[in-house]
């Protein structure tokens, strides 16, 4: 059985990694297939290649369910030509909804869809819908208050699924598809009085909308009680497993000491509470609940105690939104409970095996998620070291705190040496203070913090204050050890992402320094980690330069690398206080390649969806020099290191790469006629005969002042489309001065502002310039060396949910 589930998961996880879902007929032959080998595994004369015949069965049937999956997923999507359309539909909020500074968000099951023009849209049945209350500063609609199971009438405008695409970022796009969502979109407001967004039920009773609104109901109790406290959030994603109010400055503390695994309801506090209600039904039962009824007799305290501890975990899973650690754990407990039940004694790998194949099998996408691997990894080390082993047999009198505190440091020294290699191919760092920190906060966030937070949660007033604020008061005193330990420069050791012959090497060599007492030189597995540790960023060789145009949607942010420096020209959009494109994008690659400082920054101007992620990049790594058209008083310009304006004429050169700035000139800073917009640093960037322009949100006034002052200056191979097509930008002459071979457009799919203008990109094509842009192509690669050589992410990393 074991060797079947793990090639079921092995082929989900081949299943996400196509480019292209097969068709039915190849499914069917591959079931065909995978009945056969289950047919052969049992025939005795086969016997010795049985464990290759199942696993082998199992990566089929994995793959084929898998597959089934995704069509089935995949079938329920928005027609291309409902985007951008008003569309009534009416159904009920099925999520918590997530309240942010300019609206709130929820999920929405779609029950009607009212006709459109005499004809009755397809829609799909489970929508992420926003609804604002200000655009910017402009005051747009008041937003009531909406809840989960209440049924709403919205007239909303939507778009299919479409995420950024960038060489280790977050993956929108494919967690939509995991919750089953084939369409986001936003709330209209009202168009008139006879569609007008009305809510028509106040609770439409279904299970699911049953557990939303009790999660709901404790998150507001939470945060009343706790209202103005920093750590708030914390209590929150302990209670019902919402982390969106933990700030991002939190994540990073809690990530840099290696206790993030805590700030959510993981595998340990559910064992926990399923521990506590499991002792506290045993105990009860034994006495009958000090009643004349011999209940023991009816039915052992045993199994009562294994039900009711499973009982327990099944509602504390579902309270906290069902998450991975959660299911996973909470399977476990249920095999263990069922073996109970039957009598029948249970392995521990059947178990980790059941329940790594049940959560594949009801959620085949859970195999591109870090939390899954680090999740069944971290139980699967634990028990590596410590089932089975030898142990010394000391009188009971000794077995005592002592003991208990040795067990426990071998038990987290193992979990912290043997997560390492995994850790570091999927996040290119690992703590390496966490050994400390979470010997510090696993007893007291799991048995002080978390059991009260769930109680205080429940209580009634005052009682509920008191255990919630000492909750929230002994977080804020670990907040402050974590701040301390964080603010180390050891804290961290980061490193470029492995290729997969160094992480296996790892791997093993992890195994073997793990491996009993009495293993022959142990030691010798450090030697399997150098290339882990040796390994050196990638960079461009002698005479050529990279240059990565990111997908940040709607902005503009582009790396670009020579032999020995890496440079930056912006920083993609401001999202949200939380979130911008520094931290979302910029920061993750840059941590993944291991680059961890940057020559210089040139920000082109003041516009946040070009400034907006560079103070998470300052605050993240060591920037040499900033370049900017900012007014010295700006935030971005006081965080900086070192500070200078961009002027025409300014140059340098980097291994034999030729940088020049072309405009703004220093007298315009002294003219107040002029929007930020004009001012934007052009950088002009020449390595062996071949260049790339970057002219920021330059306009048609910009353009013709620089191609009057020198107008073969402007040449260039690579042009990155001034102010990203707009209709205000890209004239005719300017085009012809710079003849570019390739236009890169930065601009964010269905972006507000409709960029590229049809007519602006259309110019482009009738002069025969090669046009690529971030909303089609992801993030776009250029190779400078005899030649350019264009990749695009979409492309070189396709897969099947990629395509509309």
């Amino acid at each position: 059985m074991r060797s079947a589930i793990v090639g079921f998961v092995v082929g989900a996880a081949c299943l996400q990694m196509q480019a292209n879902l097969p068709n039915y007929l190849i499914l069917i032959s591959l079931f065909v297939l995978a009945c056969a080998l289950a047919a052969l595994s049992r025939r005795d004369v086969l016997y010795q290649f049985k464990i290759v015949l199942r696993l082998a069965m199992g990566a089929l049937l994995g793959f084929v369910w898998a597959a089934l999956f995704a069509q089935y997923y995949l079938s329920q999507e928005l027609p291309k030509e409902l985007e951008g359309q008003d569309v009534t539909i009416v159904g009920t909020i099925d999520s918590m909804p997530s309240y942010f500074e300019r609206g709130v968000r929820f999920n929405f099951l779609v029950e009607k869809v009212l006709p459109l023009e005499g004809a009755m849209p397809a829609i799909p049945g489970k929508l992420a819908l926003s609804w604002y209350s200000s655009f910017g500063s402009e005051e747009i609609q008041k937003i009531p208050e909406v809840q989960p199971g209440e049924r709403w009438q919205f007239t909303v405008r939507l778009r299919k699924p479409h995420g950024n695409a960038n060489p280790s970022g977050f993956d929108y796009e494919v967690w939509l598809l995991e919750q089953n969502i084939r369409a986001t979109g936003h709330i209209r407001p009202e168009p008139s009085t006879e569609l007008k967004n009305a809510r028509l039920d106040s609770f439409v009773f279904s299970f699911n909308n049953v557990i939303e609104r009790c999660r709901s109901w404790l998150r507001e109790r939470v945060q009343n009680a706790l209202q103005g406290k920093s750590y708030s959030g914390v209590i929150v994603a302990l209670v019902v497993g919402d982390q969106r109010a933990i700030s991002q400055s939190d994540w990073t503390v809690f990530n840099r000491t290696g206790i993030s695994h805590l700030v959510s309801i993981s595998g340990l506090h559910i064992t926990m509470v399923a521990a506590l209600f499991a002792g506290l039904i045993f105990a009860l039962w034994r006495r009958s609940f000090f009643t004349s009824v011999r209940l023991p007799l009816i039915l052992p305290a045993q199994k009562a105690a294994a039900l009711g501890g499973a009982f327990a975990a099944l509602i504390y899973v579902l309270l906290a939104g069902s998450g991975l650690p959660a299911q996973r754990t909470l399977i476990m407990l249920s095999v263990v409970a069922t073996a109970l039940w039957c009598g029948r004694i249970t392995s521990i790998s059947h178990v980790l095996c059941l329940a790594l194949g049940l959560v594949v099998l009801l959620d085949p996408w859970a195999v591109l998620g870090p939390g899954f691997w680090l999740s069944f990894a971290a139980v699967a080390v634990i028990l590596y070291v410590s089932v089975g082993r030898a142990t010394e047999n000391k009188p009971e009198a000794q077995s005592n705190w002592r003991t208990v505190l040795k067990t426990a440091t071998l038990t987290q020294y193992a979990v912290t040496v043997g997560l390492v290699p995994l850790t570091v191919l999927l996040f290119a760092q690992t703590s390496l203070v966490s050994p400390v920190a979470n010997a510090i906060a696993i007893p007291l966030v799991s048995f002080l913090v978390t059991p009260l937070a769930l109680v205080g949660s429940v209580l009634p007033a005052p009682l509920s204050g008191w255990c919630l604020l000492s909750a929230q008061f002994l977080v804020a005193e670990l907040a402050q050890l974590l701040n301390w330990l964080s603010g180390f420069s050891f804290a961290v050791w980061a490193a470029p992402v492995p290729t997969w012959w160094m992480f296996v090497l790892a791997l093993i060599g992890t195994l073997w320094m793990l491996a009993p007492r009495g293993w022959p030189a142990r030691y010798l597995g450090v030697f399997a980690w150098l290339p882990l540790v040796l390994n050196a960023p990638t960079h461009p060789r002698a005479g050529e330069m990279w240059v990565t145009a990111f997908d940040v949607g709607q902005g503009m942010a582009l790396l670009i690398e020579t032999e020995q420096h890496r440079f930056l020209y912006d920083t993609g959009p401001f999202y949200s206080p939380e979130s911008d494109g520094g931290n979302r994008v910029i920061l993750p690659y840059l941590h993944a390649r291991g680059i961890n400082k940057l020559d210089g920054m040139m920000i082109s101007h003041s516009d946040m969806d070009h400034a907006g992620g560079a103070l998470s990049v300052l605050n993240e790594i060591k920037v040499a020099r900033v370049s900017s058209s900012l007014p010295q008083d700006h935030r971005i310009v006081l965080a900086a290191p070192m500070h200078e304006p961009c002027v025409a004429g300014q140059a340098w050169h980097w291994d034999g790469a030729d940088f020049e700035l072309l405009h703004p000139t220093a007298a315009s800073y002294a003219s107040d006629k002029w929007k930020p917009n004009a001012r934007s640093c052009t950088l002009k960037i020449t390595l062996n005969g071949l260049s790339i322009l970057l002219p920021g949100d330059i306009e048609a006034v910009q353009e013709a002042e620089l191609v009057e002052g020198d107008a073969a200056k402007l040449a260039a191979n690579v042009l990155l489309a001034p102010h990203h097509g707009s209709g205000t930008s890209s004239t005719l002459p300017f085009l012809q001065a710079v003849q570019p071979q390739i236009a890169l457009f930065q601009v964010g799919y269905r972006n507000r502002y409709r960029h590229p203008k049809p007519e602006i990109f259309e110019r482009y094509g009738e002069l025969g310039i090669t046009r690529l842009r971030n909303d089609d192509a992801g993030a776009i690669s250029l190779r400078f060396g005899s030649t350019i050589e264009v990749s695009e992410y979409r492309t070189d990393h396709a897969r099947y949910w990629y395509g509309r």
